[in-house]
């Protein structure tokens, strides 16, 4: 799926505190990724690729042309600014953020945003790790994070809800991640709510990196429920640090008791000392209160009217630290969460395919004809045996023939259905009569099975 990034450090060029790439020649590296900087190290110990600039083509390759089944926003196709799931020729998974036409409509002040947020590493974050430009297209790259969202675990689980001792973790890395952005100059985070928080493969909790960037140049920084929204952005439509923190403080509400409830109606329950009612009924009572009790305060303090009255990002990391006990640092997130943890692609490029090597692993026949006619394939003279061509082709109508007696059988239209399946006596000569006797046999039987339910109804 798409371009292969440079593995190999580059000369370090300096970024303007702005976050823009200096002046500086591009170097394209083999695989069409442009790279300012080289590797760097995440906060794991593990290589996360350097920021570059990828071309469209990569992006549409990676993505198999932006295709509508590669979309992972939670609001599927009715997102304003679409998500893709992709991967690049080096096996690596990404994420692909696809802008609206023109959100962006100068392409240098796109890429000076984009390299401002992509010279940031952390493993608390789903990191930046290129950007795109080209015509009126505009697109960031970011790892990708294969086990969902925050949101998904909490309000549209299926197995299991998130246990206490999870989202305690949750909380942590969060604050983590938010006290790591201010301390690199990049306080401002747009619209954090559990729809920004992400697992990756080990099921570790991870800031989107998406957040820190407006989804236009002169966009909204909140897309949510005005009843969600910091009252001081509803005031005069600005983000500051501590609008970030109030938000933060939705998403406590959101871990504490598992719905997204408005801020107005916890702090009345809270204020009402009914904590016990806040909290998630799925949790069946499997809590720490004194550790709630905690949280609740936290909570409480994040979401407070006045944005002088709440903590800073060092504050929330100092009150959530203490509540990650050793017994319970030493489960790993994805036994927590009930996942099974992913391998994670090889990060290093394999070796390449040949052309032919690349026909026979997405099984296209047609191409691999055309590779052995170019290396000067003929077919045997002088016997009866079918061409490649000739049998490629027959494979193709079989196939095709079985495709439509299978939907002709589902919508009830059995004659069509014996029709096409009739039609696979053909492959006698391609000595598959065996394959054709079976499809015939299995016709029959569904229309017995068929005539027998009818009688008895």
């Amino acid at each position: 799926m798409g371009c292969c990034q440079s593995l190999c450090p580059d000369e370090q060029n300096p970024l303007r505190k702005d976050g823009a790439q200096p002046p500086q020649p591009a170097q394209t590296h083999r695989g069409g990724a442009t790279t300012a900087a080289g590797l760097d190290n995440g906060g794991d110990g593990g290589v996360i690729p350097s920021f570059s600039e990828f071309s469209l083509a990569d992006l549409k390759a990676a993505t198999n042309n932006f295709s509508s089944d590669n979309i992972v926003s939670e609001s599927g196709e009715k997102a304003p600014n679409l998500v893709y799931k992709g991967r690049l020729q080096n096996r690596r998974w990404i994420a692909v953020k696809k802008f609206t036409k023109m959100a962006w409509p100068h392409p240098k002040q796109f890429a000076e945003e984009a390299w401002g947020v992509g010279k940031l590493r952390h493993n608390r974050l789903a990191n930046l790790i290129g950007y795109c430009c080209d015509g009126d297209e505009r697109l960031l790259v970011a790892e990708f994070m294969p086990n969902d969202t925050l949101a998904k675990h909490l309000f549209h689980w299926e197995n299991q809800t998130i246990e206490w001792a999870m989202r305690l973790r949750v909380g942590y890395y969060i604050a983590e991640a938010l006290d790591y952005c201010s301390t690199e100059g990049l306080p401002l985070y747009h619209d954090l709510n559990a729809y920004r928080v992400l697992f990756d493969e080990d099921g570790d909790p991870r800031l989107s990196c998406f957040g820190l960037m407006k989804n236009s140049r002169d966009g909204k920084s909140y897309s949510t429920n005005l009843a969600y929204t910091p009252p001081e952005y509803l005031r005069n439509g600005r983000v500051t640090p501590e609008s970030v923190t109030y938000s933060f403080g939705t998403v406590l509400l959101d871990l504490l008791s598992g719905k997204h409830i408005p801020p107005s109606h916890a702090l009345d329950m809270i204020r009402g000392k009914n904590i016990i009612q806040l909290m998630d009924s799925h949790l069946e009572g499997k809590f720490s209160t004194e550790e709630a009790t905690v949280v609740v305060e936290l909570a409480s303090q994040c979401l407070q009217y006045e944005p002088r009255e709440r903590p800073n990002t060092k504050d929330l990391v100092a009150t959530l630290a203490p509540l990650q006990t050793k017994s319970e640092a030493s489960v790993a997130s994805c036994i927590m969460l009930g996942i099974n943890k992913q391998e994670e692609a090889p990060s290093t490029p394999q070796k390449p395919l040949s052309p032919l090597g690349e026909a026979c692993s997405r099984l296209d026949l047609t191409a691999i004809h055309q590779i052995l006619v170019m290396a000067h394939y003929r077919d045997d003279e002088g016997t009866n045996e079918l061409s490649f061509q000739e049998w490629t082709q027959q494979i193709k109508d079989m196939l095709d023939a079985r495709k439509r007696g299978d939907q002709a059988f589902r919508e009830k239209d059995f004659k069509t259905a014996i029709d096409c399946y009739s039609q696979s006596v053909a492959l006698a000569k391609l000595n598959m009569n065996t394959d054709a006797a079976d499809m015939l046999n299995e016709a029959a039987q569904l229309e017995e099975k068929r005539q027998r339910g009818g009688k008895g109804s």
